[in-house]
């Protein structure tokens, strides 16, 4: 909730400072381009290292940028060029985290079979912060300003952080050590990503959907007060609406029993949320917007979510850093192109018809991982007969339409 709460702050403090749409879009340029530049470095790191310990260090430094956010907003030195740098350090920060993170998740799950369902369940888990946060960030933003926000962030590490000291990790599954050149194994991770086409694919969608469709979110401050005449309260709503969307879909995930058929489900969820980011770009009242959001939530956090799934159970174990590193760059280090590009583009032909823009673009990539669909069966069936997931005879003839 603390890291949701800083973000609709710190969007919102930047709109109030500038009122410049090309603003907000360079402020999210610099929070996410460290993760494109660093990601891969960092995933080789992962599997290296102890990633329960990294995660810690992560907590405690992203605790030190709020800490900071608070102290320069209470002290009334906040600008655009200090909010910039604060963001580029967490940027860099969440170029660590996030591949620790996700690589993490599967050594907390005892039974493979039972990843997916973590995997959904972590994601209900953050959505329902991001539902709860920015309704919260919105009413205090209102009542007392930025800088309470960015304090009840740093405050709410204090909590994540005794939670991973909690933990009692073995030390002989935490990590396992490489030898070799970091550049050398970099080169073997994306060797591997670039060469298998399932996760080839699944990633360049995912790049896609994150360049062209979530800088919504980045322009929602300017949708909130330009097109819908509203103020913080208006963002928060905003905010409420497509979090709720993203926890049904993490909640139709977590219902799944098993991976199979998920790449038809991230066809269906990539053109639920083009779809529905075209009909946002046209809403010209809260009530539409409100109607529309949820599903623009839902079909990203679904579309993501299956991806997560699908690569994390295919993934060599010896390479799951270093791809989840890349799954990272996809996720988060795509987006501060996009970012910045909606600014730009924002800033010309205004926020409304940049967010159709990019639905536009999601449905193409939605056709295009349907036409490849097939092919893509065909690589996995023999990975999920290995694993158990499905029985020699089934790939055999073709049974299971939905293996991917």
């Amino acid at each position: 909730m603390g890291t949701w709460i800083t973000r609709i702050a710190t969007s919102w403090l930047v709109y109030r400072l500038t009122g410049s749409a090309f603003l907000l879009g360079i402020v999210g340029f610099c929070g996410q381009i460290p993760t494109l530049v660093l990601a891969p470095f960092a995933g080789v790191l992962v599997d290296r290292h102890d990633r329960h310990r990294m995660l810690v260090w992560t907590q405690v430094l992203s605790a030190l940028q709020s800490l900071a956010l608070a102290i320069l907003a209470f002290t009334h030195v906040i600008n655009v060029a200090w909010i910039l740098v604060l963001q580029v350090a967490q940027g860099i920060i969440n170029a660590f985290d996030t591949p620790a993170r996700q690589s993490f998740v599967v050594q907390m799950v005892d039974d493979p079979a039972d990843l997916p369902n973590a995997i959904a369940l972590n994601s209900t888990m953050v959505n329902s912060s991001r539902i709860i946060g920015p309704s919260i960030g919105g009413i205090i933003i209102a009542a007392v300003g930025e800088g309470w926000c960015f304090l009840i962030d740093a405050i709410s590490y204090g909590a994540v952080i005794w939670s991973l000291l909690e933990m009692r990790v073995p030390r002989a599954e935490a990590h396992s050590r490489r030898h070799g050149s970091m550049l050398e194994e970099l080169r073997d991770g994306f060797r591997y990503v670039s060469g298998f086409l399932p996760v080839r694919t699944a990633l360049l969608l995912l790049a896609l959907v994150s360049a062209m469709g979530m800088p919504y979110s980045v322009l929602m401050p300017v949708v909130a007060a330009q097109t819908l005449r509203g103020g913080a309260h208006t963002l928060g709503f905003l905010m409420t609406a497509s979090g709720a969307g993203a926890v049904a879909g993490a909640l139709y995930m977590a219902s799944r029993r098993t991976v199979l058929g998920l790449g038809r489900v991230m066809v269906v969820s990539t053109a639920m949320f083009g779809s529905a980011l075209i009909a946002f770009g046209f809403a010209r009242s809260l009530w539409f917007a409100l109607l529309v959001l949820p599903v623009v939530g839902a079909g990203f956090m679904t579309e993501m979510a299956a991806t997560n799934t699908i690569v994390q159970t295919i993934v060599e174990e010896r390479l799951r850093g270093r791809v989840m590193a890349f799954y990272t760059m996809a996720f988060l280090g795509s987006a501060p192109l996009g970012s910045l590009m909606a600014g730009i583009v924002a800033a010309r032909i205004g926020a409304s018809a940049t967010i159709i823009v990019g639905g536009a673009a999601c449905l193409a990539g939605a056709a295009w991982l349907a036409f490849r669909l097939p092919l893509l069966r065909e690589h996995v069936r023999p990975i999920y007969v290995e694993l158990g997931l499905l029985s020699a005879t089934q790939a055999d003839t073709g049974a299971t339409r939905g293996v991917a």
